[in-house]
C-alpha cells in the first residue's frame, strides 16, 4: 500500500522530467518520460526506489537492474555507467533519489552496535561498491512518512530530521544493511578516505597521503581499497575527476573550466583521458548531453 501512494504521490508532483525539489532536504522525486542510455555517472552516497519501470547501473563489468522490487544502496561515492534505456511515454520511470549523509548514517550505526542484541544482517555478501535491497515495509512506511511533510513547511521544520533519520535506519536495518553499516561503520578507513578524495578532486593527493589519513600502510590501504571500490585509488580518482568533469561540462560549464575544476592542469592530457573514457572529445560529448534529462 505505501508504494502505491509513494508512486501516486510522485505522479501528481512530477511535471518534467529529472530530478525535481520537494522541499525536503536529503530526498528528490524524479521522472522520465524517455529512454536515458546508459553512461558514465557518479553516484554519491545514496539510495535510489523505483516506483515504477526500472534502471539500471554497470560498476565492474556487472549489470545492476532496480525496480519497484529491489532498491539501489550506493555509501560511498562511485564513478560507473547508469541510465534507464527501457522507459517511454507510456511507460515511464517514476522514483525517489535519498541522499545519505556521512554524519547521520555513522551515528546511527554506531547506535546500532551499541544498543545491544543482535543487528540483522541482510544477504552478508561481499559485494563492491553498489548494492541492491529487497523492499520492505519498514523502508516502505519510512519512506512515504518522510515525503508526506512535502509542501508542509511547519511539520518539515519540525519533523524532517527524526522522519530522515527513520528512513536511513529502515535502510541500515534492511536487505543493505550489514553492506552499509559496513561502510558507514567508524572504522571504516576507506570510506573516511573516499569522502576526503572526492571533497578535494581538484588537489593533487598521492596513496601515501590517502594511507596516512586512514591509519595504514601503503600496501594495506591499497588492498582494501581495491576490495572495497574494485579499483587502484589512482584509478578511482581519474574516473571520478572525468565523470565528475563530464557532468559539468553537461550542464553548461566549458571544458577549460571542469577540467581545472576537478584538478587538471593540462588541457590536452584532459582531453587525451577524456576521449579515452568517453570515445568523444569533452566538446562534442557535451554537444550530445546539454538538452538530456539528469535522473542520476
Amino acid at each position: 500500500m505505501s508504494k502505491m501512494q509513494i508512486k501516486q504521490f510522485i505522479e501528481t508532483r512530477a511535471d518534467a522530467d529529472g530530478l525535481i525539489d520537494i522541499g525536503l532536504n536529503s530526498v528528490q522525486i524524479f521522472r522520465a518520460t524517455a529512454a536515458v542510455p546508459c553512461d558514465h555517472a557518479v553516484f554519491e552516497p545514496c539510495v535510489i526506489a523505483i516506483v515504477q519501470g526500472a534502471k539500471e547501473a554497470i560498476f565492474d563489468g556487472r549489470r545492476y537492474i532496480y525496480d519497484d522490487q529491489k532498491y539501489m544502496c550506493c555509501p560511498m561515492s562511485m564513478p560507473l555507467r547508469a541510465g534507464a534505456p527501457d522507459v517511454s511515454p507510456q511507460k515511464p520511470l517514476f522514483g525517489v533519489y535519498i541522499s545519505l549523509d556521512q554524519r547521520v548514517m555513522t551515528e546511527l550505526a554506531i547506535e546500532m552496535e551499541n544498543a545491544g542484541g543482535s543487528l540483522p544482517t541482510g544477504n552478508n555478501t561481499r559485494e563492491q561498491g553498489i548494492r541492491l535491497a529487497q523492499w520492505d515495509d519498514d523502508f516502505s512506511d519510512a519512506l512515504l512518512r518522510i515525503l508526506q511533510l512535502s509542501d508542509r513547511p511547519t511539520d518539515i521544520a519540525v519533523l524532517a530530521e527524526s522522519r530522515l533519520r527513520e528512513l536511513y535506519y529502515a535502510i541500515l536495518k534492511g536487505d543493505a544493511g550489514i553492506f552499509a553499516r559496513r561502510a558507514f561503520g567508524v572504522g571504516n578507513a576507506i570510506a573516511r578516505s573516499i569522502a576526503h578524495m572526492t571533497s578535494n578532486l581538484n588537489e593533487t593527493v598521492s596513496i601515501d597521503d590517502m594511507a596516512d589519513r586512514a591509519g595504514l600502510s601503503r600496501a594495506v590501504f591499497h588492498r582494501k581499497f581495491k576490495q572495497a571500490t574494485s579499483m587502484s585509488p589512482i584509478q578511482y580518482m581519474k574516473s571520478m575527476r572525468l565523470n565528475n568533469a563530464a557532468m559539468k561540462i553537461a550542464t553548461g560549464t566549458t571544458v577549460s573550466e571542469a577540467a581545472m575544476d576537478v584538478g587538471y592542469i593540462s588541457a590536452s592530457q584532459f582531453s587525451r583521458e577524456f576521449k579515452r573514457m568517453y570515445g568523444l572529445s569533452p566538446r562534442q560529448w557535451g554537444d550530445m548531453q546539454h538538452d538530456a534529462p539528469r535522473i542520476n
